[in-house]
């Protein structure tokens, strides 16, 4: 099942994390991403190269309104000519299959 047609479940703090072997089924659906650890948690992370200032605001809503829909939200950092996305699950402090299904439905967004 692709990514982008799934949605996203509730998380609590006993949710499982994704083992390595769903990891790799899962990473080569959303190529362009990378997993970064941060503080010792690990994160989904792309930035999307956009030409100017509005056109980078608008897809940042664009991913606020479809993570709002899934109730799962990332850390978005907003600059001239980019968005750098991040996705991660802060109730169990690392990567959810919602973290996957967001970073696919962001790709889809961005299309």
């Amino acid at each position: 099942m692709a990514l982008t047609s799934e949605t996203c479940e509730a998380c609590r703090p006993d949710s499982p994390l994704v083992t390595e072997a769903e990891e790799r089924e899962l990473k080569p659906q959303i190529p362009d991403w990378e997993i970064a650890e941060v503080k010792g948690v690990r994160r989904l992370k792309r930035t999307f190269k956009i030409a100017g200032w509005m056109p980078a605001v608008e897809f940042t809503n664009t991913i606020a309104r479809i993570a709002d829909a899934e109730d799962h939200h990332p850390t978005i950092l907003t600059a001239w000519g980019k968005v750098t996305v991040s996705w991660w699950t802060h109730a169990i402090r690392g990567l959810h299959r919602n973290d996957f299904i967001m970073a696919g439905k962001t790709d889809e967004a961005f299309e």
